[in-house]
């Protein structure tokens, strides 16, 4: 597109002071103490969505965090884009292992972004990558280069399962009408080598809460004579994997997606270094289920992994004490054709039979969602890797992700869209750890390139 390097460059100081003030607001999701700063986030798009000139901006209410919708159509004989992103974000904790405050950015160097990423909770997931897709609109709009028409859907519930938004967009078919829908909140293999995630795990959420006497209990006078909630849940979790890391609930592979030696190979191509992977995750080997290579594990096979576990004490100095009570908290990724849902009742059942009688189980389910596949043969896809080839040099890999954006599926049951996930953010960007961060490189790519989506999607649909 006419003069977007140019653009971008007279406005990148700009463009990341504006991400800067966004993201020194903690718009948590998952802790109602911060429900103001999420409302306020909220806000803080609409206004960004005016000024970069959506003719009609709204804050829309929800059964919880509202939706800010926008739309600029320009003729309702074009193609009509739909981008979706959120605005709110994962706690900080555990705050002691950030090198500088979460809503207090900074940027520095790093070796994989040697000028510079912008340091804080949010940066990549998904503010920055977010408002990517706000600026591109402003240079669209303030160039009179806008080829079609765009509708942004922009939620604050996506880190704590996109309930409400579920909620609106089967409330809100007809508005929210589109020819494709945009995302970008997932990754890319390198900076100097784009990728188009082509596929996303679903997800299963649980919480367990194991109880056993009624009330806690001196583990000297009651020790080997009760059952201890907390040996319990060790023991029946390390019973959910077999020796060859195999999850070993009942039925729970019935439904996965075995791909071919081909589809494999395919997978190989893409650039990876196992001695690269362990040395910037500082561990000696890698680990999961026997058969596979790491990048099958986490992208097209299902697992289990504990996302928390505690009960007892667990503070200062010793206390010698049988708890009461033990909690876990589960995630099951999944693969295409596994439901969420089945999966739930499936490891509820399982982890109910394996409990011994001296104590009481209870599974509450969180959320979840399905996973998607994306065809590359869509006009979406070629427009996709058409941008990034024009900006990269490169023609885009197509690659499935081990990470779950449950509302893509639920975009295509009830919007009937397919989606087109366009990542610019790396995996060493630290999303959901301490330390998240994002690539200015990356941030100002994802301004250039977008544009160039709308107008090869436009072009290919007519």
């Amino acid at each position: 597109m006419k003069d977007i390097k140019l653009y971008i460059n007279q406005h990148k100081d700009r463009f990341v002071d504006e991400l800067v003030e966004l993201l020194k607001i903690p718009s948590i999701s998952a802790d109602v103490a911060y429900k103001n700063d999420v409302l306020k986030t909220a806000d803080a798009v609409k206004i960004a969505l005016e000024k970069a000139g959506c003719d009609n901006v709204e804050i829309c209410e929800t059964p919880g965090y509202p939706i800010v919708y926008g739309e600029k159509i320009i003729d309702k004989n074009l193609p009509t884009v739909l981008v979706y992103g959120h605005y709110d974000v994962q706690p900080a904790d555990p705050i002691e292992l950030w090198d500088s405050p979460p809503f207090e950015p900074i940027i520095k160097k790093t070796d994989k972004h040697p000028d510079g990423a912008i340091f804080a909770r949010g940066a990549c997931d998904d503010k920055g990558q977010m408002y990517m897709h706000v600026k591109a609109l402003e240079f669209m709009t303030e160039t009179n280069q806008l080829p079609c028409n765009v509708k942004f859907m922009i939620e604050g519930e996506e880190e704590v399962g996109s309930e409400s938004l579920a909620w609106y967009v089967k409330r809100n078919q007809e508005k929210l009408a589109n020819d494709v829908i945009l995302i970008s909140d997932t990754g890319m293999i390198s900076n100097t080598q784009p990728s188009i995630t082509t596929g996303l795990r679903g997800l299963s959420y649980v919480e367990i809460e194991i109880t056993g006497p009624n009330r806690d209990l001196h583990s000297g006078l009651y020790g080997g004579a009760v059952a201890n909630p907390i040996n319990i849940l060790t023991k029946m979790i390390a019973s959910l994997h077999d020796e060859n890391n195999h999850i070993t609930i009942p039925g729970f592979y019935d439904n996965v997606e075995e791909l071919s030696l081909d589809e494999r190979a395919e997978m190989a191509k893409a650039p990876f270094s196992l001695d690269a992977y362990k040395k910037a995750l500082d561990i000696e080997e890698t680990y999961g289920e026997k058969g596979y290579t790491t990048n099958e594990r986490n992208s097209i096979r299902p697992t289990l992994d504990v996302n928390g576990i505690w009960g007892g004490y667990t503070g200062e100095g010793a206390k010698t004490v049988i708890a009461s009570k033990a909690y876990a908290k589960i995630s099951m990724r999944l693969v295409p054709n596994q439901d969420w849902q089945e999966i739930t009742k499936l490891f509820t059942k399982h982890f109910e039979s394996i409990a011994p009688k001296s104590v009481t189980i209870k599974v509450t389910p969180h959320h979840g969602g399905q996973g998607y596949v994306t065809p590359t043969n869509n006009v979406g896809y070629k427009a996709a890797n058409r941008a990034y080839t024009e900006t990269f040099g490169v023609q885009a890999i197509p690659q499935r992700s081990g990470g779950s954006i449950p509302i893509v599926a639920l975009f295509e049951d009830e919007l009937k869209s397919k989606t087109i996930l366009m990542g610019f953010g790396l995996d060493s960007d630290a999303i959901h750890s301490p330390n998240e961060h994002y690539g200015i490189f990356n941030y100002l790519k994802g301004i250039e390139t977008i544009p160039l989506f709308y107008k090869y999607f436009t072009e290919m649909s007519l």
